[in-house]
Parts: C-alpha cells; structure tokens; sequence
C-alpha cells in the first residue's frame, strides 16, 4: 500500500505543463511532470496498492492501455523523493 501526506503537507501550484510541489514536512519543493501529480491527488485519498492505484488512474483519466511497471516506475521514483510512503 501506498500514501502520500495530507493534503495541508503539500502546496501546490500548476508551472506551464510542469507542477511545483511544496513539501511542508521536509521543506523540499520539487517539480513534476504527468503523471506524478495525478498520483499525489489519488493517494490524497486513501492508501492504495499499485494496482488499486492504476484502477483509480484509468477511470479517472480514460486509459485504453495502461502500463503497470512505469506506474511502479513512478511510485517508486515518488518514493525516493519523499512525497508518497509506504503503508
């Protein structure tokens, strides 16, 4: 399962294609492209697997083809940055 912080732990704000995230805990901020932002705003929700995550991600965002290890990719990369945890 993975989560990401409250969504008062994050300021963010839309850069021209990219998003700024401002992580309030670490005090870090970190530009993201697609689909990293997407991913923060649906583990706001509610801690999801990978799976349940790439189910959210396909109604949400009308996938006919999705990839399940560049999501992995990108969950893990979120990770390593400190803005999604393991739950």
């Amino acid at each position: 399962m993975f989560r990401s912080g409250p969504a008062d732990a994050f300021a963010v704000r839309e850069m021209g294609g990219l998003t700024a995230v401002y992580h309030r805990p670490s005090g870090t901020t970190h530009l993201l492209a697609p689909p990293a932002p997407e991913i923060l705003r649906a583990l706001a929700d509610a801690p999801m697997t990978a799976d349940m995550l790439l189910a959210v991600l396909m109604r949400a965002y009308d996938l006919a083809d999705p990839d399940a290890a560049a999501l992995a990719a990108r969950i893990e990369e979120l990770v390593a940055a400190g803005l999604v945890e393991r739950a």
